[in-house]
């Protein structure tokens, strides 16, 4: 496991995340905003899985070369955003680029989603340049054993009520994929990506504030409905609340061994 070093910048990622998002998505965003920091991320880099521009918007200091997303309406908020000089309706599986033409990718917690994960990676490696890095994140194998609602079910001896709560939140959370290092080590290798570096982050308590958002954060998503807007009044008496209820999980090290995601640095190399 490797530990990266500590970002040197000053940018307050959190607050950037809250005048948009809700506050659980937020925290989660900002902490991975963190991590590219102190990432080279040569040019031309591809988004994977890009969504409505808004972390890359946040996390890169410039606009990337492409993103692709399958769904029309994210694409729509990203072209609004300017964080890619090229957007494109696009399924991960069938990218729209020549052999070897990026120098560098991304997905921020998009590869869980995915089914057949596998012919993704295949065509990312495809368009990508030799030795580029590819740069990814996703809930790991401790995810689903670290929600609150099951702990609880857990300690009261009741497994089937449990059982069945990770089974709802995983499938709210649309994931399809919540594995250990050794397992995506063994689907990079197997499609010509060397795994160089990793790390798990983001604690139990962190997760917790993520889980319980889901539910006390219904009237942003109706907002969202309405209005188009996750946020009303992004002003710094109305985000008060939610910065300080996630503020102390945001400042605190988000690297940790019981950490509920995964940090990935792989490269391109030749297919032997």
């Amino acid at each position: 496991m490797f530990t990266p070093p500590a970002s040197n910048t000053e940018k307050d990622f959190l607050m950037l995340h809250l005048r948009e998002l809700p506050y659980f998505r937020s925290l989660v965003r900002a902490v991975e905003a963190r991590f590219y920091q102190d990432l080279p991320l040569p040019a031309p880099t591809l988004d994977i899985g890009c969504g409505d521009g808004h972390f890359a918007g946040v996390a890169f200091e410039r606009p990337l070369e492409a993103g692709i997303d399958p769904w029309f309406a994210p694409l729509r908020e990203a072209q609004q955003r300017k964080a890619y000089r090229l957007l494109l309706q696009a399924e991960g599986a069938k990218l729209p680029f020549a052999d070897g033409f990026f120098a560098s990718a991304v997905s921020n917690s998009v590869l869980e989603h995915i089914p057949q994960v596998e012919a993704v990676l295949a065509e990312i490696w495809r368009v990508l340049q030799e030795g580029a890095p590819f740069y990814f994140c996703v809930p790991n194998h401790q995810f689903l054993a670290a929600l609150s609602v099951g702990r609880f079910f857990d300690r009261v001896k009741l497994p089937s009520l449990s059982n069945a709560y990770r089974a709802f939140f995983n499938r709210i959370s649309r994931h399809h994929h919540c594995d250990p290092p050794e397992v995506w080590q063994a689907r990079l290798e197997q499609n010509g990506f060397e795994l160089l570096e990793w790390w798990h982050y983001f604690s139990p308590s962190a997760l917790a504030v993520v889980e319980w958002g889901h539910y006390f954060g219904l009237p942003s998503l109706i907002l969202k409905k309405l209005t188009g807007r996750w946020i009303l009044t992004p002003t710094a008496w109305n985000l008060a609340l939610p910065k300080w209820i996630v503020q102390q999980h945001y400042q605190a090290e988000p690297r940790t061994p019981e950490g509920v995601y995964t940090f990935y640095i792989a490269k391109k190399t030749s297919r032997g």
